[in-house]
């Protein structure tokens, strides 16, 4: 989880100063662009007030045997992020996927034993994730929506439950938006009963090659 945020600030930092290098980006676009990834801890702080509402839904997500991710753009590596730790530390089958894949084979797996979680910030696609949503809602899946407020006023589509995180700044989206859905991951697997610390199988990458 911590290589995970500290890789993502890392890249968005390496993309700044790539832009920087490249004259895709001025000056003064990359003070703006520093100052908005130096926002992300007060950002976080917000989003982990949100964990008795993401334990409640984890105590739910802890009852079925499998567990649908869907994003788009930068959302489907968080969606891929998401269903890999739940299924690391839970044991929980989970599968993270794009959301314009869904029709090309995942929609067979949706009914109403099938949570489906919904990483959609109010973005300039966000009306493509919301045509999810109703193919996923129209085949009785249940789902969670992670979106920001306005993705919550325009969505439109009755879910299980529905995550609100702070409107962020693009750049620090993908920092923001990981930490729910790894927050989910850590209470599904205390309500399965698992060591969060020690998962089955598995060793620290630093140490096992």
């Amino acid at each position: 989880t911590k290589a995970f945020t500290c890789q993502l600030s890392v890249l968005a930092a390496l993309a700044v100063r790539a832009g920087v290098a490249r004259g895709t980006i001025s000056p003064d676009q990359e003070k703006q662009l520093v100052r908005e990834l130096s926002e992300a801890p007060r950002f976080a702080t917000q989003v982990l007030k949100l964990d008795e509402q993401i334990e409640r839904i984890s105590r739910e997500l802890s009852r079925y045997k499998d567990v649908l991710y869907l994003g788009r753009d930068t959302n489907f590596p968080l969606a891929m992020e998401g269903a890999l730790k739940l299924k690391e530390i839970s044991y929980i089958h989970a599968e993270g996927y794009a959301g314009g894949e869904l029709k090309h084979g995942p929609i067979a797996l949706i009914d109403e034993n099938m949570p489906v979680i919904v990483i959609a910030p109010h973005d300039r696609i966000f009306e493509k994730t919301v045509s999810n949503m109703q193919e996923v809602a129209a085949r009785g899946g249940k789902i969670i929506l992670i979106t920001d407020a306005k993705g919550a006023a325009q969505a439109g589509i009755k879910t299980m439950e529905t995550i609100i995180l702070p409107e962020v700044p693009e750049i620090i989206s993908p920092i923001i938006y990981a930490l729910p859905i790894q927050m989910l991951a850590y209470f599904t697997a205390v309500f399965m009963g698992t060591d969060v610390d020690q998962p089955r199988n598995l060793a620290k990458s630093v140490t096992v090659e």
